[in-house]
């Protein structure tokens, strides 16, 4: 495995770091790849910018921060703006097509994917967004196993929030297997 270096972007409330940190235990826990992962949040816990670093390997991991991702996923303008220029040329830009409108075009794979619209006709609560777009990464990427995502749900998020979650997961594989 080559090693990924992502960064997930938005804006506090959007779980972008609780998407973060799952995929780091998914890919340390239930795959024994090595894993890696930092945040910081902007002037405001909710609204404010958010920024995830996430590194998975097979090999060592000596720095923790990301300088030029492979995978940059933005859930707001905002995040683009701020995040696309750093993106390493060819890589994967993943954008939710609600907030996020290409300005200006960088050498990347852009795929704009209607998630939160989905979330909220088919699910019809944003809390889980988040775990959409995780599942719609995944299902593009196949960095790691959907199952070893929800073995992380299982030991983080209550019960009666697990069935909602697995949806979303499901609902977010599917628009990115068919972008594949």
């Amino acid at each position: 495995m080559e090693r990924s270096r992502l960064v997930f972007s938005g804006s506090g409330g959007q779980g972008v770091i609780t998407a973060a940190i799952i995929l780091a235990k998914a890919a340390a826990i239930f795959e024994g790849k090595n894993a890696i992962q930092s945040q910081s949040y902007g002037a405001a816990a909710r609204g404010g910018a958010t920024r995830s670093d996430i590194l998975i390997a097979d090999t060592e991991i000596n720095f923790p921060k990301v300088i030029q991702p492979n995978i940059l996923v933005s859930l707001t303008q905002e995040s683009y703006n701020k995040f696309s220029p750093i993106l390493r040329p060819g890589g994967l830009l993943l954008m939710d097509s609600k907030y996020v409108t290409i300005e200006k075009k960088v050498d990347a794979k852009h795929i704009a994917l209607p998630m939160y619209e989905t979330v909220m006709e088919k699910i019809k609560k944003p809390i889980v967004f988040n775990i959409c777009m995780l599942g719609a990464l995944i299902g593009i990427s196949q960095l790691v196993k959907p199952e070893s995502i929800l073995k992380v749900l299982e030991t983080t998020i209550p019960k009666d929030f697990m069935d909602m979650n697995k949806k979303a997961l499901d609902l977010g594989m599917q628009m990115g297997e068919a972008q594949r």
